[in-house]
């Protein structure tokens, strides 16, 4: 189970990929062939935090693009074509991190992380080797990831309503780039992740006078994606809104459902 959501990266040119003219960042639907076993973990060391530090952006920036594309081994060049659309994503990052991407009042990438040891046993180092960071001495690996945005609407996404007038500039939020390592699906990950972005949206404390934080939060899915619109729904997101048929055509990718959920 991936968890789509929409997803402000960076355009690609590659003939092995589709490429929307006004995005970013590909994301294709999951499908049979991207089920894994899932590898059953110990979550007593498991950490989900914000962090602004360079090595786990680019830890996050390598998870969603191994999460978000779909690669044919056999294609020339692939580790190179992975590492630029990981060095897009990772610049991107850090510039909404910082403020200087325009439309977005704040974002705050929120990673879930393990010790390296723990995952050790993998079938395959891909993850590891890829994800892999350094903190306090300890190598841990980020197995997910999501941005939370304090901002109107996201790019080529249809807009939340909630709440109405100005103040939703400031208390108007998405989640956005929510992904799992596929091969720790099934651990409740993405549960812990949303319910931890929950806390961040609200607690991010007030803005003046007038405006307190994050009270109505919202997250874009594909109509196809069950998995994570169970998700969503288990947290209690409820259905606000669909994308119109054209919309999804003319930026050729399922249409998406805008979820919604009201916050303390």
């Amino acid at each position: 189970m991936a968890l789509l959501s929409s997803s402000p990266s960076l355009p690609v040119s590659s003939p092995n990929y589709r490429c929307y003219p006004s995005r970013r960042l590909c994301l294709n639907p999951i499908t049979a062939t991207q089920v894994f076993t899932p590898h059953h973990i110990d979550k007593s060391s498991l950490t989900i935090s914000e962090t602004s530090e360079e090595d786990q952006l680019w830890a996050a920036a390598c998870l969603r693009v191994r999460s978000f594309h779909e690669f044919k081994p056999s294609t020339f060049g692939i580790q190179d074509h992975k590492r630029y659309l990981a060095e897009r994503e990772f610049e991107a990052l850090k510039e909404r991190i910082a403020g200087k991407r325009t439309g977005f009042n704040r974002v705050s990438c929120l990673n879930a992380t393990l010790p390296l040891s723990q995952l050790l046993t993998l079938p395959d180092d891909d993850l590891c080797a890829q994800c892999k960071f350094s903190e306090n001495g300890e190598d841990r690996v980020v197995v997910g990831t999501l941005d939370v945005n304090q901002c109107t609407s996201l790019p080529d996404e249809i807009t939340g309503k909630k709440p109405e007038g100005i103040e939703g500039q400031f208390s108007r939020g998405y989640l956005s780039n929510v992904c799992v390592a596929k091969e720790l699906h099934r651990n409740g990950l993405g549960y812990d992740l949303v319910a931890k972005s929950k806390g961040v949206a609200q607690g991010w404390g007030k803005l003046g006078e007038l405006f307190s934080g994050i009270t109505d939060l919202y997250v874009h899915v594909a109509v196809n994606n069950e998995p994570a619109k169970q998700l969503y729904m288990k947290s209690g997101f409820i259905y606000e809104n669909d994308e119109p048929a054209w919309q999804a055509r003319f930026l050729d990718r399922p249409r998406r459902l805008l979820l919604w959920i009201g916050l303390p």
